[in-house]
């Protein structure tokens, strides 16, 4: 019965992890693209220039994927 809750709580604890690492790897993902492709909405940033935004943008977009992948993979107690 001890086992059974145990395990119940890192289904839980899994999941909740799960869809943070899932929302946050598309909002890093989005802002990556967004900074990457900022002049074809139209939107001139002042504060990064050319070569910064496509640096970061690209940041961006690799760390949103990592978190994306983490949180499809779910392998947390391994």
């Amino acid at each position: 019965m001890r086992e059974d809750l145990e395990d119940k709580r890192r289904r839980a604890y899994s999941g909740r992890r799960s869809a943070m690492d899932l929302g946050m790897g598309i909002i890093y993902a989005g802002m990556g693209a967004f900074f990457m492709f900022s002049e074809l909405f139209g939107i001139r940033m002042e504060f990064l220039q050319k070569p910064f935004s496509y640096i970061l943008g690209g940041i961006c977009l690799v760390y949103g994927g990592f978190r994306i992948y983490r949180g499809a993979k779910k392998n947390y107690y391994k």
